[in-house]
């Protein structure tokens, strides 16, 4: 239920403008397979809604902007509608949010005067059957409501949106609602690749962007737009508002002159922000806060208009395949798709990222063929691993072997940043790569002659230490800079 404190979630935007998508009933399966718990629809399509009944999915569902003005005008037709449209289904589909319009500052016909009015009426009509504490009722908004957003303690609201916005943050604030923000970090680097930088908006940056005004730091576009919109309404005096994120991702797909929508840069971005998000990092300004994010979106969409990346926003294509991988759970990349060669019995392997420089890689490899105590044999010359003869194929084998045979932890897939956890069996040909259960038991033998002495918990505990100091040791050797960031 919305508005207790149970840590940061991430959703999944399920919009539907397209002709070829899979039905409701498939769509919450595809859901359910992972273990996706927050979903984000743009009606109150009743189909949906029936087809999340009893899932214990959280939906946000939507009065869309052709609605407004017959909700702004008549209490009945909230009434009829809430009556209609969302009791039938209530609390078996469990709905906890109501977003009120959609973008209206940027919609052709400005129906921002509607948008208090119509908020009012739906909480009344929620008020009459007793769940306007169980469903918050809201409204989204583009970045665009900023007049300025850089740096992020400058942040302002349009004036230009004043007889709309003021009214509104009242009706959050005395609510408890959020104020939910569609980001886009992708649109600022593809507009101005010249002040933004790719990695600065990925999450990616080695490098820090400084706000003038307070001192703080900020490494990813994300928190400082978040921060924008916090020192706006901080402007206003409406400091208890929390913000909420109901769209951001990123395309993977673009015209000609989109250059950063790739698959890579979306599997980056994503990845990234599921991890920066569940781990309760929260932002510069506010270290540690809990923020609600809602990934946009569940699939590619072929009646979008607009520019090609319009339509390749999603994570799966309409036949319920994955467009790339992700992992929903923060602690690593995983592959979505239905059935993978790894995915049935939990296998996962380490290989070298697609980012990773050559020399980091050839540092990278000296160490796990040496300190670290891998067989690196399959990898030399006319031996089954050697080709492709390139550092990438040569460190993804070596990262797996010692990954396999250090407990599969993420620790030890870390490499300084330079591993990726795949479940897709890298092996080719006759270069077979390692898996927990095949490695051999000389490559093994600390490990094992550790759990014939000690109980399991105890063993665990040593793995995990050694997995560590091994692992810190390879990022002081690889001096890369980077910093571990485990968590507890």
């Amino acid at each position: 239920m919305a508005g207790f404190c149970r840590g940061s979630i991430v959703g999944v935007c399920y919009g539907r403008s397209a002709d070829d998508l899979p039905t409701p009933d498939k769509v919450v399966e595809l859901i359910k397979l992972h273990n996706i718990k927050y979903v984000r629809i743009y009606d109150s399509n009743i189909q949906v809604l029936k087809a999340f009944a009893n899932t214990g999915v959280e939906l946000m569902v939507a009065v869309p902007n052709s609605d407004l003005l017959a909700f702004s005008q008549f209490q009945s037709n909230a009434d009829s509608w809430l009556k209609n449209s969302i009791l039938p289904y209530y609390p078996a589909t469990k709905i906890t949010y109501i977003t009120v319009g959609l973008e209206v500052t940027e919609s052709p016909n400005n129906a921002s005067a509607l948008v208090v009015p119509a908020m009012h009426n739906v909480l009344t009509a929620l008020k009459k059957a007793g769940l306007h504490k169980r469903i918050k009722v809201s409204s989204t908004h583009s970045l665009g409501v900023l007049s300025r957003s850089f740096p992020p303690s400058a942040g302002a609201f349009n004036s230009s949106h004043a007889s709309f916005l003021k009214p509104m943050l009242e009706f959050l604030a005395e609510n408890q609602s959020p104020f939910m923000i569609d980001l886009y970090p992708y649109y600022a680097y593809r507009d101005s690749p010249q002040k933004v930088s790719l990695d600065y908006a990925l999450f990616e940056s080695s490098s820090e962007v400084i706000d003038p005004n307070t001192g703080l730091l900020y490494t990813n576009m994300f928190d400082a737009q978040i921060d924008a919109l916090y020192f706006a309404l901080m402007a206003l005096n409406f400091k208890t508002i929390k913000v909420m994120v109901t769209e951001t991702g990123w395309p993977s797909k673009g015209s000609p002159k989109e250059k950063g929508a790739t698959p890579d840069n979306a599997q980056t971005y994503n990845t990234n922000l599921i991890r920066h998000v569940l781990n309760d990092t929260g932002t510069p300004t506010k270290p540690g806060e809990e923020l609600d994010v809602y990934i946009f979106s569940l699939f590619n969409e072929n009646r979008k208009p607009g520019l090609e990346s319009e339509r390749n926003w999603g994570l799966f294509y309409p036949d319920k395949t994955s467009i790339y991988n992700l992992d929903f759970t923060g602690k690593g990349v995983l592959d979505m798709t239905n059935s993978t060669d790894g995915s049935k019995n939990g296998t996962t392997w380490c290989i070298a990222s697609s980012k990773a420089s050559e020399a980091d890689l050839q540092n990278a490899i000296d160490w796990a063929c040496g300190p670290g105590n891998v067989d690196c044999s399959a990898i030399q010359p006319s031996q089954p691993c050697f080709e492709p003869d390139n550092l990438a194929s040569h460190a993804s084998f070596a990262f797996n072997s010692y990954y396999q045979q250090n407990g599969a932890s993420d620790v030890a897939c870390s490499f300084g940043g330079k591993g990726v956890k795949v479940d897709k069996d890298p092996s080719y040909d006759n270069c077979i790569y390692l898996t927990a259960g095949g490695i051999n038991k000389t490559a093994s033998s600390n490990m094992t002659a550790t759990a014939n002495t000690s109980s399991s918990a105890h063993t665990d505990v040593c793995s995990w230490i050694c997995v560590f100091l091994l692992t810190t040791l390879i990022a002081v050797i690889l001096n890369t800079g980077n910093v571990f960031h485990v968590s507890f």
